[in-house]
């Protein structure tokens, strides 16, 4: 079975963070139920269209208008771009409000966010909660279960080639080897004792 609405992604720099992150995907992509090539999709709607219906609607290349699976790809799946997998069925945000997909600085992760009717971020379904608790008004519109704090999985094989990425890999291995080296150190203390 073909992958679930993949999207290619930028990294976030941590002077996004400071300033009000934006979102970091710069390019949405399928991959057709059949001949598995890469189709791109021109808005976050549709994508987010096509996600919330993956499962009961596949995606195949003729739904696109003057496609077919005997075209050539819109994008390749490779290194040359950090790839980002969607879970399917994620409900489009509701009326209001955006979903943002955000790359921390490191290359680590995704933080997902939603953009409230306020303004508001909300960082998970309790700063949903509050928000309607605070706007009853929006009681009627919007419910928590309309949120979904699922986090994309980053593909590593395209991220490796980053020199952030290398440079974080490298960084973590220091740590653990000074952790195993005071260890070593206090085991060997104790032993002598």
């Amino acid at each position: 079975m073909a992958s679930p609405a993949p999207v290619p992604a930028s990294p976030g720099s941590s002077s996004q963070k400071k300033r009000g992150a934006t979102e970091s995907i710069g390019l949405y992509a399928v991959q057709c139920c059949e001949c598995h090539k890469w189709r791109t999709v021109s808005t976050k709607d549709e994508f987010e269209t096509i996600r919330e219906n993956f499962t009961e609607d596949p995606w195949f290349c003729s739904k696109r208008p003057e496609c077919s699976c005997e075209d050539p790809p819109d994008i390749e799946y490779d290194s040359s771009r950090i790839w980002v997998i969607d879970k399917p069925n994620i409900p489009k945000p509701p009326p209001k409000t955006e979903r943002l997909v955000i790359m921390r600085g490191d290359l680590s992760k995704m933080d997902i966010y939603y953009v409230l009717p306020n303004g508001k971020r909300a960082r998970g379904i309790g700063d949903v909660q509050k928000f309607l608790d605070t706007n009853p008004e929006y009681k009627d519109r919007i419910s928590a279960e309309s949120f979904s704090f699922m986090v994309p999985k980053i593909v590593e094989e395209t991220v490796s080639q980053s020199s952030l990425w290398k440079t974080k890999k490298a960084k973590k291995q220091d740590k653990i080897n000074a952790s195993s080296s005071k260890k070593d150190k206090a085991n060997a203390s104790s032993s002598e004792n």
